[in-house]
């Protein structure tokens, strides 16, 4: 039987090497050292999906606030692909994390290099219990759909307010989105589309 549990300090250094750095460009990749350093202050979870004594595949997650995280990485061992472990990945995480708002991202398909597969990560990511919120994300000039994962739905303004990490733009495409006077540091500026991007000072 799989279990999503989390593995030793060897075990994450096995991983990282055999299947991160093989999944993820090196730009969009942590450091090994950033991921054990966080991890000791309790500010990272890599937890990891186990088929008997074998890793086959990771979701990591970042932590924010208390209750909130962000989806750092989700993998799936190069062997393994193709067999559902994704899923299965995301279901486990729920069952492990149940009171854990945890945020994702995933390139918006009308800016995307390609469209097509950007749609199919969102429609992956959709039946497997992801929401979409109402609002985008840019990150170094890319657009980005801003999803999370949690039981229920959770109001935008609460998500502007707890995404854990805040050096990404915010693109507001909903018109009710009421932004709280308790985030001083931005600026909302309207762009072309009628859209706002946030921008600190």
């Amino acid at each position: 039987m799989m279990e999503l549990r989390l593995p030793t300090l060897e075990q994450l250094r096995t991983v990282y090497d055999a299947d991160l750095l093989k999944a993820f460009p090196a730009a969009e990749l942590k450091p090994l050292r950033n991921m054990e350093e966080l991890w000791e202050v309790d500010r990272y979870r890599p937890w990891c999906l186990f088929d008997g004594d074998e890793i086959v595949g990771e979701c990591f997650l970042w932590l924010g606030h208390p209750g909130w995280a962000l989806l750092d990485y989700l993998c799936v061992s190069p062997r393994q692909r193709n067999a559902g472990l994704g899923a299965a990945i995301l279901r486990k995480l729920q069952e492990v994390e149940p009171d854990t708002v945890i945020f994702g991202e995933s390139e918006a398909p009308e800016d995307a290099d390609d469209p097509a597969m950007a749609e199919r990560r969102l429609g992956f990511y959709a039946r497997n219990g992801l929401r979409t919120a109402g609002y985008d994300t840019e990150m170094f000039g890319v657009h980005y759909k801003t999803l999370y994962l949690f039981r229920e739905e959770v109001d935008d303004a609460a998500l502007c307010i707890r995404a854990p990490f805040r050096r990404r733009n915010i693109l507001s495409l909903s018109a009710s989105l009421m932004i709280p006077a308790s985030l001083p540091a931005r600026k909302w500026l309207g762009n072309n589309n009628g859209a706002q991007r946030e921008r600190r000072e």
